[in-house]
């Protein structure tokens, strides 16, 4: 995908086709066509992210439930379900967690850091980091589908949600881009700060009433996964931010991936 510049002011509000258009068209690989690209469009289409990945949380949902009616362990339900999100953003939230570890993880300064995560090869600390992830997030997977197809795929559904929330958060006022170009640099401080946290909140509702079905202690664990998920990836940002001078497209992938496995960890252990 070629790096968008920064978007212009809008001329008039944004209309919710506008915002879903701009949210679906980058941030998966739905067919859909970004007819209008500038702030208003970026604000409505980063506060509807949660509902991508609502969308890319059902295909992982069906993918996994499918395989299970056939018979398939938690474990291998779990790999169809870890897969179907990978698929549908084309990795690209995944190559934004490596090249994200790399910067991180090199020890160079902001300039030197960022120049290492616009390169197109994959160092150690991001092979390392891609490899733990994928591996905590089927195992967590797995853990969820052995409660029952029910159970895992509402794992696979709300750790996609809370991913995409994460984003929403960290596209709020005041938090700047690393660089001029790039997906950062297009919706850098797009949302109000009301609209960034209100959408995270909701979110933590929904995680408890998605929940109450299971019964005993689950809603509360599901609402504390969603907080705590929000919250690790808001210490991502922090440090990124401090390191880099801002957040980047690759940011956005880390702070996804890492807020769907903080959540399915916390998930699995019912």
């Amino acid at each position: 995908m070629p790096e968008p510049e920064p978007l212009p002011e809008p001329g008039g509000r944004a209309t919710a086709g506008d915002a879903l258009r701009f949210a679906f068209g980058t941030l998966s690989v739905l067919p859909v066509t970004v007819t209008r690209w500038d702030r208003a469009a970026a604000r409505g289409g980063m506060l509807a992210a949660p509902l991508v990945g609502a969308v890319v949380g059902l295909g992982a949902a069906l993918g996994g439930g499918v395989l299970t009616a056939l018979g398939a362990s938690p474990l291998l339900a779990a790999v169809g379900a870890v897969a179907v999100p990978a698929v549908a953003t084309r990795g690209l939230h995944l190559d934004g967690l490596a090249d994200t570890a790399d910067g991180l993880g090199s020890g160079l300064p902001a300039e030197g850091a960022l120049r290492v995560m616009k390169q197109s090869d994959i160092g150690p600390f991001g092979v390392l980091t891609l490899v733990l992830v994928l591996l905590a997030q089927t195992a967590a997977l797995a853990s969820c589908y052995a409660h029952g197809w029910r159970y895992g795929c509402t794992a696979a559904v709300l750790s996609a949600v809370l991913g995409r929330a994460a984003m929403t958060l960290a596209c709020r006022t005041g938090v700047r881009a690393a660089r001029p170009g790039g997906l950062g640099a297009a919706v850098a401080s797009a949302v109000s700060l009301r609209g960034a946290w209100s959408a995270g909140v909701l979110c933590c509702a929904l995680a408890c009433a998605a929940g109450l079905p299971f019964g005993g202690l689950t809603p509360l664990r599901a609402g504390l996964s969603a907080a705590l998920a929000l919250l690790c990836a808001e210490l991502l940002l922090r440090h990124a931010v401090r390191r880099l001078g801002g957040t980047t497209g690759d940011v956005f992938g880390a702070l996804c991936e890492t807020a769907t496995t903080t959540s399915l960890l916390l998930l699995a252990l019912r």
